[in-house]
């Protein structure tokens, strides 16, 4: 009796929740004109923990989860964009949920990214990891392809392979991940294609003000990883201040702030409950009180922990790592 109570009032819970998440996910518009949802589901460390990650052998679920079962309910509960990449491993997993859930392609929005080590090989390299993802994903093309890192003196090149994918209407869109302004000032000379959006890590933990009105300004849609900071600091005093303040959850105060500066999130998580908490961001608005607060939790630690991240990660998975140049300058606030 204890237990199906329990469960109950579980289901009575995400009852709840469903009319705010099914209301519909709001979209942003690109530099193509065309649409990005402004929430989407993250696959990474779900069914697969690559070797070279900084938590290897910490997997993102239980062990009794089927993980192509948990990407197939962020689908039913009303995920469009499913945010993928090489380096997480597990794409033919996502690709059998995606087949399992019934949505039919033109409806979801499938992005991934090409890893460092591919993007160090070279175009063919390129190209034959782009035609295992789409193969692995199940579908012909993609709505969006990007350079997961600017692997130095090899991420232009690799850019160009994607403008080609774009011509040749194998990608819908292009777009780079963890560039930093000098970085995209770089690829800059020599593009065709302006990226539609660039993927870095965003939270009022890590709020790289310059950085994100450089890309703004350029028309470059910013899509934050990391937006929940994978439930780290959700117990902040000031975030829970604010989420008190407006009767939400701290996740959705941390997504609203996102969403609230055109930023897409992509928000992971392994529960149902959890999926449906994170897209209720788009009932409620934050106030000019609470975003300065959220603005101003940043620190000068928290910028040099990324600056090591960053040149960690730029050669990761290449022969760089052995004998990595010289650290350039970047912007990194």
């Amino acid at each position: 009796i204890v237990h199906l109570g329990v469960a109950s009032a579980q289901e009575f819970r995400e009852r709840s929740l469903l009319p705010v998440a099914m209301a519909g996910i709001q979209n942003a518009k690109m530099n193509n004109g065309t649409d990005h949802p402004l929430i989407g589901f993250g696959t990474y460390k779900i069914g697969f923990v690559p070797a070279s990650s900084n938590t290897a052998n910490q997997p993102g679920h239980s062990p009794d989860q089927d993980p192509a079962e948990i990407i197939k309910e962020a689908i039913e509960v009303g995920y469009r964009y499913i945010d993928c990449a090489q380096f997480y491993g597990n794409e033919k997993m996502v690709g059998t949920a995606i087949k399992a859930s019934g949505v039919p392609r033109k409806d979801l929005f499938i992005a991934s990214k090409v890893w460092g080590d591919k993007i160090y090989e070279g175009e063919d390299a390129v190209r034959q990891q782009f035609e295992r993802t789409v193969s692995d994903l199940g579908c012909e093309y993609l709505d969006l392809y990007l350079v997961h890192w600017p692997v130095p003196g090899k991420h232009v090149a690799c850019y160009k392979v994607l403008e080609q994918l774009l011509q040749e209407g194998r990608v819908r869109a292009i777009g780079v991940s963890n560039y930093t302004i000098e970085d995209y000032q770089e690829l800059q000379k020599e593009m065709k294609v302006k990226p539609v959006v660039n993927q870095i890590e965003i939270n009022p933990f890590l709020y790289r003000k310059k950085t994100i009105d450089f890309f703004q300004k350029e028309g470059v849609l910013l899509q934050s990883y990391r937006a929940l900071r994978q439930g780290k600091g959700l117990d902040d005093p000031r975030i829970r201040s604010v989420a008190e303040k407006h009767g939400k959850t701290a996740a959705q105060v941390l997504g609203r702030w996102c969403v609230q500066k055109g930023i897409v999130v992509v928000a992971k998580t392994v529960k149902r409950e959890r999926m449906l908490e994170n897209l209720g961001v788009f009932d409620f608005t934050l106030d000019e009180s609470d975003v300065s607060t959220l603005d101003g939790m940043t620190t000068p630690d928290t910028i040099e922990e990324y600056r090591a991240l960053y040149f960690k990660c730029i050669v990761r998975d290449t022969p760089l790592e052995k004998a990595p140049p010289e650290h350039h300058t970047v912007t990194l606030d």
